[in-house]
């Protein structure tokens, strides 16, 4: 685990090639744990991504009670036989921002729960009023003076119209369902791969659900849950950070059990700046020296990327896609509509070479192809931790990247996975 004093120290300039494999992915692997609450029954979980805040949630889950069993880095076996309702820890729950999803299940489980505010990366006001409207629909009744206190001894079904696509707000809304009375629609769910491994998850334990991968879910309560099996997908957020730094170092690249039908949005967006891969069945392979070229809009207009909720191209990835386009010939705008300070980082960039104008807060215009130096710079949230550490790979000579525990926090023995494909890298 990075403490805030590590930094990697890295060559850049050299071509990355070789073979990787993407770790369990972060985002349904926070929910799935907390799911786990919903049973009093032992729930194996597999391909978990050995990372920070995975370790987190884990330490929430003793802390109210639960049985956590770490088999293998990657295999846990968590039993709530018994979960305690107390105050959850503020020093753990402020650590990340997947701890709100121990809001449903808690209430489901136990008919009350006290929630401090959650943390997680800096990027801007993040709003938490979608969730407590959906377990209010169910029956919470929620008392909010510093800690979020909600209460509901027996949870009912309910036809909720989610006033934002939110993720975390939806995977909260289908936990507390899954145990209330009666049949609960969900309109306007968010349909990410990490809501449908819930789901998934869920069915295999008994719940009801259906369809899942579509934006209506159908939740019919249960009166309990069992135990089981369930092994989590891959992270395409990872998948999509390798395929972007084989494209930028010229490298070739081979990604194994890749889900590449995740990865369809992302392919569609990463043609528009010029990078091709290809699908090789479960795998996705990066050719060497592509001439990465911006496409522009019919007419030769200057295209634009932009984010949005799944089957759109996802936020996570938009801080990759600019470090992208900064190696690619040609301009585009980029449009991050989501959350309004993560584009701040792109001053990193500017002063590492990038050719990057700030428009405001949501979207910012790239010219590339720039020559990247290398620079001295801090990870300010995961997803521009990556893509400052891409950055720092095809840049010209030594880069330092502090405040390392931020990309930690997402991406699994990264170091070690970049020296295998031929980075000159080292955390000091």
């Amino acid at each position: 685990m990075a403490t805030c004093m590590d930094k990697y120290i890295i060559e850049g300039g050299k071509p990355l090639s070789g073979t990787v494999t993407p770790s369990g992915n972060k985002n349904a692997a926070l929910p799935l744990l907390a799911a786990c609450l919903l049973t009093d029954e032992p729930v194996t979980l597999h391909n978990l991504p050995d990372i920070g805040d995975i370790v987190t949630m884990g330490e929430l889950l003793s802390s109210v009670g639960v049985s956590v069993e770490r088999l293998d880095p990657h295999t846990w076996r968590v039993h709530a036989h018994n979960v305690r309702t107390f105050e959850l820890s503020p020093h753990l729950f402020g650590r990340i921002r997947g701890s709100i999803t121990l809001a449903g299940p808690m209430l489901a489980r136990t008919g009350t729960v006290h929630l401090p505010r959650p943390g997680g990366d800096v990027i801007g006001r993040r709003r938490v009023d979608t969730h407590f409207l959906a377990l209010g629909a169910l029956g919470a009744e929620l008392d909010a003076d510093g800690i979020f206190r909600l209460h509901g001894e027996r949870l009912h079904g309910a036809d909720i119209l989610l006033d934002e696509a939110s993720v975390t707000a939806t995977e909260n809304a289908i936990m507390a369902a899954t145990l209330a009375k009666g049949t609960t629609i969900l309109r306007n769910a968010a349909c990410e791969p990490h809501v449908q491994d819930l789901c998934h998850m869920l069915c295999r334990l008994g719940a009801q659900i259906e369809g899942i991968g579509s934006n209506t879910l159908t939740i019919r309560g249960v009166e309990r849950l069992g135990g089981g099996e369930y092994t989590i997908c891959p992270d395409h957020m990872e998948v999509g950070s390798y395929i972007a730094l084989a494209a930028v170092t010229g490298g070739q690249l081979l990604i194994k059990h890749a889900a590449p039908e995740h990865l369809r949005m992302v392919r569609l967006v990463f043609r528009r700046l010029g990078v091709q891969f290809e699908v090789r069945g479960d795998d996705v392979f990066v050719p060497a020296e592509q001439a990465l070229t911006i496409v522009p809009d019919i007419g030769g207009a200057i295209p634009s990327i932009s984010d949005a909720p799944w089957p759109g191209f996802p936020a996570d990835l938009m801080s990759i896609a600019i470090v992208l386009a900064s190696q690619a010939r040609g301009t585009i705008l980029v449009h991050e509509k989501m959350f309004e300070s993560r584009l701040y980082f792109v001053d990193k960039l500017i002063a590492m070479g990038a050719r990057i104008i700030l428009c405001d807060p949501h979207r910012c215009v790239v010219q590339g192809p720039s020559p990247l130096h290398g620079d001295e710079v801090e990870s300010p949230d995961i997803r521009a931790g990556m893509a400052l550490l891409i950055a720092a790979l095809c840049a010209d000579g030594r880069s330092t990247i502090r405040n390392i525990r931020q990309i930690d926090r997402g991406y699994e023995g990264v170091e070690d996975k970049l020296r295998q494909l031929g980075a000159r890298i080292k955390r000091v």
